[in-house]
């Protein structure tokens, strides 16, 4: 299992950036589905999270701003982030609770996968 991250970029504030995260591999199920974000010198925080069901839930730093979606059938989570600014610098992290993947006959669930990070840049 595979995740894929793409998206990110350099942007003015107040700008927009839409980030893809595709989950890949003899996947049959992809639970809760998230973004972090890591800036120099601090942890990696939460920003959005979804479950499969499509309940979300933000950072208060960017609730109204971003919106966290998915397409199962593609085992994609996307992020629209708009009205950006210069602390939403960081490098963003799609993450996979629990994956299911195999076959339908002969399948394991693994836990807490993360794609490579995609770095976004706010800056005049």
């Amino acid at each position: 299992v595979q995740l894929q991250a793409s998206g990110g970029g350099l942007v003015q504030p107040g700008g927009s950036l839409r980030l893809s995260c595709a989950a890949s591999g003899s996947i049959l199920r992809v639970d809760n589905m998230g973004w972090y974000r890591q800036s120099p010198g601090n942890q990696r925080e939460l920003v959005a999270s979804i479950t499969r069901g499509g309940r979300t839930n933000y950072a208060d730093s960017v609730k109204g701003r971003f919106t966290i979606s998915r397409d199962n059938a593609k085992n994609t989570v996307y992020l629209q982030m708009n009205s950006l600014k210069p602390e939403d610098t960081a490098v963003y992290y799609c993450n996979a609770d629990t994956v299911r993947f195999g076959s339908l006959w002969s399948w394991t669930d693994g836990h807490d996968y993360w794609g490579q990070g995609t770095q976004v840049t706010v800056s005049s």
